[in-house]
Parts: structure tokens; sequence; C-alpha cells
């Protein structure tokens, strides 16, 4: 497994190692003491989401707030997103700063965004299977979120405006400015 930390600090890019074959592949996707060994992260998951979105859904910029604040370990198991962690830690040096790497179920690759950060991905695949673990539980009264196409954050999700597809709830979330962090 490779482990880059990306210029967000504890944002962290994973490259794990893929065994294949004739008969297919094999893959760790998740392992505690090497991952805690490898990003110094004590993460513990409790729950694993996923989602099957058409070419063009956004989902996102989410997050929970305080005590129900998550930590997410996100990949793509079949097909494409562009998967973006947005820094909303007060006093970061990169705070209000994003990073947007492409996952897919061909590279494999994973994405460590931990707590104190908006996510959101946009499907640049039909039938895109996108996973991911969570450190809390969701909390409803908890959630927050960030406007996608925010002009200070300047997000290029790859896509025209008109193939973005968002979710009513997404649609009336505030500005990064007026955002509750």
């Amino acid at each position: 497994m490779i482990v880059k930390e990306t210029k967000l600090k504890g944002c962290y890019i994973i490259e794990p190692k893929v065994f294949t074959d004739n008969r297919g592949y094999f893959l760790e996707t998740y392992n505690h003491n090497t991952f805690q060994q490898l990003t110094g992260e004590n993460t513990r998951f409790v729950q694993d989401n996923e989602s099957l979105s058409s070419r063009g859904v956004l989902r996102g910029l989410h997050y929970q707030l305080g005590q129900h604040a998550q930590a997410k370990l996100v990949r793509v198991i079949q097909g494409k997103v562009l998967d973006v962690a947005v820094d909303l830690r007060k006093g970061s040096p990169t705070f209000g700063e994003h990073v947007a790497i492409e996952l897919s179920g061909e590279n494999k690759t994973q994405f460590f965004v931990p707590k104190g950060f908006a996510h959101g991905f946009i499907v640049l695949e039909d039938d895109t299977l996108f996973s991911y673990k969570c450190d809390n539980f969701y909390n409803k009264a908890s959630e927050a979120g960030i406007i996608y196409n925010d002009a200070t954050l300047n997000i290029d999700w790859q896509l025209p405006d008109d193939d973005i597809i968002v979710s009513n709830k997404d649609t009336i979330l505030p500005e990064f400015k007026n955002a509750e962090l």
C-alpha cells in the first residue's frame, strides 16, 4: 500500500496493492494496523455507506458538525468520480482550500478525508458504485454543507453545468462564507 499526504494536512491518497492473475484480482481495501502505521491516524470506522449514481450526479459538499463530525475513507468500486475535500478547519494554513482526486474502479485508489472537511463528488461515468467508511454515525440534526458551485472555492467539477445533476437539498446549501463551521 502506498500512502501520500495531499497539500491538505490529514487528507491521504491511498493506493492499495492489487494482486491480479488469470482469475481476476484481489486487494485489501482496509487494514486498521496498516492504515494507522502509514498515516498516524487511529481512526475506527463504525459505518459503511454505498451509492449508485449515473454520470453527472453531484453529491456534496457535505459534512457533520460538532461531536458528530466524520472522517471518511472513500473509494469507487465501479465507474469513476472526481472526489473533492475542502478544508474547514479554522486556523489551518489551508483553510478554504480544496483538493480533488479521480477515483475509479480501474485505479482502485482510495481517499481519506479527516474530520473538519467538507466532502463531495461528481460522477464521471454511468453506473458508478461509490463506497465509503465513516468513523462516526450519521446524525441528521448535525448535517451541514456548502453549495457545490461556490465562487470562493472555485472547484472545477470537470463537467459542463448543464450536465450536472444535484438534489434539491444540495441546491439550497449556503455559500462558503455563510456556512456553519
